[in-house]
């Protein structure tokens, strides 16, 4: 068997900046599991894909058998992977941007539908008639996006929400099961989690996860279960994990940027500049600014 983090990923040539400024890639996949794929830091990408390869899909500390053709839907901030029981990996994926998905719509956002929220149970066991017409939406988006259409990201947009008015109709798959070794793939998630939110790009947004209670309502677990698998695995509690890599980054954002301490305070998630002082000078036995001019 074969799992990837981050199965139905694009081709090499595929630049995670392009896909930021064009906000949208459709790609067919047809891949050899045990072969490389690219490392994408894919944050601001929503994804729909059509899984053709039989497989297992973990979502926190649950399990899911596919062993046809199904729907699936993840949101850029939930981590899961994807375990295949077969040589190849098939199928369609849709990477977008919301800001793509919504560019002329103002409705709420991707992260309170049904079929991307925290929670939720976002894979659809297709039939034999819903598989064709999904595979036959996926071609068509990958038709309309090498053509030279004017409006073809707003019929790219139609085609999308085809597909997800066809999953709305139906019921998500509820088939999860109690993963083997629970710890160890929660754990996997949440540092995989932790790790999405780095590095930090820009000193005007700030870190969206700051405390094992926001990781855990993010991978849609109770805390307390959440702090003791971390630990029985690793034997460090949850909060020792998150100080660790946030003092990383600070050091990082203090050696390598001229950003000011309260603006390396706002990206890291502190709300003022003092709580940040603190909280690194309790960590590293001195300033922040100390260490700025000692590097």
């Amino acid at each position: 068997m074969n799992t990837t983090n981050e199965a139905l990923t694009p081709s090499a040539n595929l630049t995670p900046q392009e896909l930021k400024l064009k906000g949208f890639k459709a790609y067919e996949v047809d891949t050899d599991a045990n072969s490389g794929h690219a490392d994408y830091r894919r944050r601001d990408f929503f994804k729909v894909a059509l899984v053709m390869s039989p497989c297992t899909v973990h979502y926190a500390d649950r399990s899911i058998e596919l062993n046809g053709t199904c729907l699936m839907f993840a949101n850029p901030h939930i981590p899961y992977s994807i375990e295949l029981h077969t040589p190849r990996l098939t199928g369609y994926s849709c990477l977008f941007t919301e800001a793509f998905m919504k560019e002329n719509d103002r409705s709420e956002s991707l992260q309170q539908s049904p079929l991307f929220k925290v929670g939720g149970s976002p894979i659809f066991q297709l039939s034999a008639g819903q598989a064709a017409y999904a595979e036959g939406i996926f071609q068509k988006i990958l038709a309309e996006q090498g053509s030279g259409y004017l409006f073809k990201n707003d019929l790219i947009r139609t085609y999308l929400q085809l597909l997800i008015h066809e999953a709305l109709k139906m019921q998500p798959s509820e088939s999860f099961v109690q993963h083997k070794n629970a710890s160890s793939r929660i754990t996997a998630l949440f540092l995989e989690l932790l790790e999405r939110l780095f590095p930090v790009e820009s000193p005007r947004q700030a870190m969206p996860l700051k405390t094992a209670q926001d990781f855990a309502s993010q991978l849609a677990v109770h805390a307390n279960h959440l702090n003791r698998a971390v630990k029985e695995i690793t034997g460090k509690s949850t909060t020792a994990h998150i100080a660790e890599r946030v003092i990383g980054e600070a050091k990082a954002l203090l050696h390598h940027t001229a950003w000011s301490t309260a603006e390396i305070a706002h990206s890291l998630g502190f709300e003022y500049p003092t709580y940040f002082n603190l909280f690194f000078k309790k960590h590293t036995g001195t300033t922040p600014l100390a260490f700025r001019r000692a590097t």
